[in-house]
């Protein structure tokens, strides 16, 4: 599989301008990932899948949530990458960890103590050599309550129906209209204002991924494009709150539980790939 960036031999210059002359929004080519970004993403996404398993080797009951951004920040670091949280715009942690009614961002602490019954979302992303890679996994808490278990695995389906309809040359509004078809289907919200994003040569690309878009809008997915698949469902309203103490921490606004996962995607010639989940 090739992604030549070169001049005169980018492979799809001609079919994207045809797009482009029908009025569809098309990547610019600083967004479509060349063969050397793809192999140096998916080294990056190899230390970022291997901190969430050490997370999910440990995490339990009565852990703190500052236990688990040493895990990711340690298992990373020896793996050669650096956290890709740790101090962008001012976040001081490594890793989000996001609990229960907390939609994302959530801060990790000594104080937050896993308890029986919780859901919680480790949201972790690595920087190796230039190249960034971000995903996320929801983890079950001790004994969880029937009806929190089942917006988990709900939510795990919608990334696995949006995963399904990364098509190349099709639009990311039928990837976000079928996530969000299959989240109301089932009784739940999608967050509308926190979506996914290109991500690759940057923590945050363009463009950005809603999971309430329309079909037949948003950008076209062209070999070469790589974004997050990251729905944010909720088990009530769709409102959300930013917490003013930190600046960070996003709260779904009834109180009711969230839930995420993230996995980071490559459009290619024939489909798609997963490069981190």
């Amino acid at each position: 599989m090739k992604f030549t960036m070169k001049a005169r031999h980018f492979p799809y210059e001609e079919k994207i301008r045809a797009f482009a002359r029908k009025g569809y929004e098309v990547p610019p080519r600083r967004l479509l990932k060349s063969e050397k970004d793809v192999e140096g993403i998916r080294r990056s996404a190899a230390i970022n899948m291997a901190a969430l398993d050490a997370v999910a080797a440990r995490i339990g009951v009565g852990m703190s949530t500052a236990a688990i951004d040493r895990i990711v920040h340690e298992t990373t670091v020896s793996l050669g990458g650096v956290p890709a949280p740790l101090g962008y715009e001012g976040f001081p942690r490594s890793v989000c960890t996001s609990v229960n009614d907390e939609v994302c961002h959530g801060i990790p602490s000594e104080n937050v103590i896993l308890k029986d019954g919780d859901i919680v979302n480790v949201d972790c992303s690595t920087v190796y050599q230039g190249y960034y890679s971000d995903s996320s996994r929801m983890f079950l808490i001790g004994d969880v309550s029937a009806e929190r278990r089942r917006l988990v695995e709900i939510t795990k389906e919608c990334v696995e129906i949006g995963i399904e309809q990364v098509i190349p040359w099709h639009v990311l509004g039928d990837m976000g209209a079928a996530v969000h078809a299959h989240a109301r289907k089932h009784g739940y919200s999608v967050v509308r204002d926190v979506g996914g994003h290109g991500c690759g040569k940057e923590f945050h690309e363009d463009p950005f991924v809603s999971y309430v878009a329309a079909p037949g809008t948003g950008m076209l997915m062209v070999p070469g494009m790589v974004f997050t698949i990251e729905p944010m469902v909720n088990m009530g309203s769709d409102e959300i709150w930013i917490d003013d103490d930190n600046g960070w921490t996003i709260h779904t606004d009834d109180g009711l539980p969230s839930a995420q996962w993230e996995v980071q995607i490559l459009v290619t010639e024939t489909g798609h790939e997963l490069l981190s989940w």
